[in-house]
């Protein structure tokens, strides 16, 4: 069977123009509503795991659940989110993918383009966040790589200022799941979030990658909190349920990052492993319903 990766679900979602149909599934959902969830955390989740559902049906599916919003949807598909009433709580559709990004300067023309093509969608359709990738390093040292992307990066954040759009650089782990990424280590982000220095570029802290990349999360958030944008969850090992089937103690995440002050999104990034993913998404959600 082909390995289920963020990355080949990307390339197919770039411009978010993946919307295969199942089942209509509100029948099947539980009889969970937002009066049951505290209100203390901003929940959503990522589509791409739960794939061949529909964005349609995972719309309907977390509106029972008690949210409302998805991240990594592409302006092809905001239509949809609207529709139900959904927010977009991470655009994509500007980067070239996860292996091509800001550390190349062959790269940023591109790029520039795009971005600045999609910054102001991104306001018009009233939403906040848009994701970026650093790219592999494909034999570059860091500190280059780092400046690279600092060069890049300053010639659209003006722009995001401009439209009240954040940039968020995501924080993979280049062990298990993204190999050469360069942007592997929230040390390294954060530097490059000094050296780009706006308000409109931070990173996107992935719970997963970064415990299997370095550990110590809870320090790490409480510490360098304010250059974090938003957050991704998935169980280690495995990316799968958050539950106690795996080694982090998402509560306990969850109070760190609400300690903080953080007013942002708590996304769900894991692969369900259940038949029946939506009962894993109610579950992983009342986990960090805190």
């Amino acid at each position: 069977m082909t390995k289920i990766t963020r990355r080949n679900i990307l390339k197919k979602m770039a411009l978010g123009s993946a919307t295969l149909s199942v089942m209509p599934i509100a029948g099947c959902l539980t009889a969970t509503s937002s009066d049951s969830l505290k209100g203390n955390i901003n929940h959503a989740v990522c589509h791409w795991p739960f794939n061949p559902m529909s964005l349609e049906d995972l719309c309907l599916a977390i509106k029972k659940i008690g949210f409302n919003a998805i991240d990594l949807v592409g302006p092809n598909n905001w239509h949809i989110l609207k529709k139900h009433g959904v927010e977009c709580s991470m655009c994509n559709g500007a980067e070239l993918g996860i292996e091509k990004g800001w550390n190349d300067p062959q790269y940023h023309r591109e790029l520039i383009a795009r971005y600045s093509d999609i910054i102001p969608k991104v306001a018009e359709a009233g939403y906040k966040n848009l994701i970026c990738f650093s790219g592999n390093r494909n034999g570059m040292d860091d500190e280059t790589g780092m400046k690279n992307c600092a060069e890049g990066l300053k010639k659209i954040t003006g722009l995001a200022e401009k439209h009240n759009v954040t940039l968020i650089m995501e924080l993979l782990n280049s062990r298990v799941d993204h190999p050469d990424y360069m942007c592997d280590k929230s040390a390294w982000g954060i530097e490059l979030c000094k050296m780009v220095g706006s308000e409109s570029f931070k990173l996107l802290y992935d719970i997963y990658h970064m415990q299997i990349m370095e550990g110590d999360i809870i320090r790490s958030i409480k510490n360098n909190h304010k250059y974090f944008g938003h957050y991704h969850t998935a169980g280690n090992p495995g990316r799968n349920e958050i539950n106690d089937s795996q080694e982090i103690n998402y509560p306990a995440v969850v109070k760190a990052v609400l300690d903080t002050g953080y007013k942002g999104y708590f996304c769900q990034e894991f692969i369900p492993t259940r038949q029946d993913k939506i009962a894993s998404l109610e579950e992983a959600i009342k986990i960090c319903d805190i």
